[in-house]
């Protein structure tokens, strides 16, 4: 038996990429799932035994925090009173964030696994306490890239690099898409809705072109519609953008996307790897990526899109236009894409996610 362990359950990539984890371990018919109760997204989806523990968050990060911590002692208390769990089960921990995991794991003398996702960890301190844990408690660590595993060394257990998947539903949506040919030229960027993620550049891109009527933006939130409207209203000005909430159905978006941005601030947020980048590439789509971390190894510049920092506004306005402008440059892209998409296909990640497992022990 393999016991997953996550935090909060939406949209976002790491419980995605969980989602393919659950799918390549067969965790429908050998896994068991621990998720705090906060939030609903595609684990639920995943058809694997699901128990939650208590989590809340607030919009107040000290409040988080605290409650970040105590759903932790929830965890480890859930785990502790579990009597179906048996002694030769993994524990799978996605992400640092589920600490309470990695204790248990390591005092019932179970086999730990830390699928490590993030890099940019704050404040100092609980970067400093979770990567500890993970170096006591883990027999294994799994990064999404060199990159990643370089800019978070966590010094003990062995260290593995498997690079995210497409999901195999998307993939097979990508198969079926049929060429874009008719429409304006779409330029979409999926992201949370934080300032790091690059949102308030693309608005401002976007605000750069509004003079080109055959240019059109769109951005879905990984938000609440609430919050969604609150950024909408303070962009109203803004009108060749289509703003979107949270979606179940991102392949929506890319059948009719010509370019995909990924605008992360790299004075900011360093991405571990770039999920959208990689399911954009899947349908054909040339793509625009930060020019460090993850996605600097999905992406050559020049082959399968462009490295640009967002901070440079101008390079993002002349690499739009360029392909806006330039069928033939966005025919070649594409191909590349889609060729350079077969490395994250949910077989390749599945097969190298099992070696690293039974290499580990």
């Amino acid at each position: 038996m393999i016991v997953f362990c996550h935090l909060l359950n939406d949209r976002s990539g790491s419980p995605t990429v969980l989602r393919s984890t659950l799918e390549a371990l067969n965790a429908r018919e050998e896994g068991l799932l621990y998720v705090g109760s906060q939030g609903r997204g595609v684990l639920e989806e995943a058809g694997v035994p699901t128990r939650r523990y208590w989590y809340r968050r607030s919009p107040h990060r000290i409040v988080t925090l605290f409650t970040y911590m105590a759903s932790q002692v929830a965890l480890y208390r859930a785990l502790s009173r579990a009597d179906d769990i048996p002694r030769d089960a993994t524990v799978f921990v996605n992400t640092l964030l589920p600490f309470g995991a990695m204790l248990w794991g390591r005092r019932s003398g179970r086999r730990v696994v830390v699928h490590v996702h993030e890099v940019s960890i704050s404040p100092g301190p609980l970067r400093r306490f979770l990567t500890r844990c993970a170096g006591r408690c883990a027999d294994l660590l799994l990064y999404v890239s060199n990159d990643h595993r370089a800019r978070l060394p966590i010094d003990g257990p062995p260290a593995r690099i498997v690079p995210n998947p497409v999901s195999p539903a998307l993939a097979a949506r990508a198969a079926k898409a049929a060429p874009r040919q008719k429409g304006p030229f779409t330029v979409l960027m999926l992201a949370s809705l934080r300032g790091y993620k690059g949102v308030e550049e693309f608005m401002a891109l976007a605000a750069t072109l509004r003079d080109r009527s055959d240019i059109v933006f769109e951005l879905v939130l990984n938000a609440e519609p609430d919050e969604v409207s609150a950024f909408a209203a303070r962009h109203s000005g803004v009108s060749n953008v289509t703003i979107h909430p949270r979606t179940d159905d991102p392949a929506l978006f890319y059948t009719r996307a010509d370019l995909v941005l990924n605008l992360a601030r790299v004075d900011q947020w360093i991405e571990t790897f770039g999920l959208t980048l990689a399911e954009a590439m899947t349908f054909g789509i040339p793509v625009i990526a930060p020019p460090v971390g993850g996605p600097a190894e999905i992406v050559t510049h020049g082959e399968q899109g462009y490295c640009i920092d967002s901070r440079d506004g101008e390079s993002l306005r002349k690499a739009v236009l360029a392909l806006a402008d330039d069928p033939e440059t966005r025919s070649a892209m594409s191909r590349a894409a889609r060729e350079r998409a077969r490395d994250f296909s949910f077989d390749a990640y599945a097969a190298a996610l099992r070696a690293a497992l039974d290499e580990a022990g």
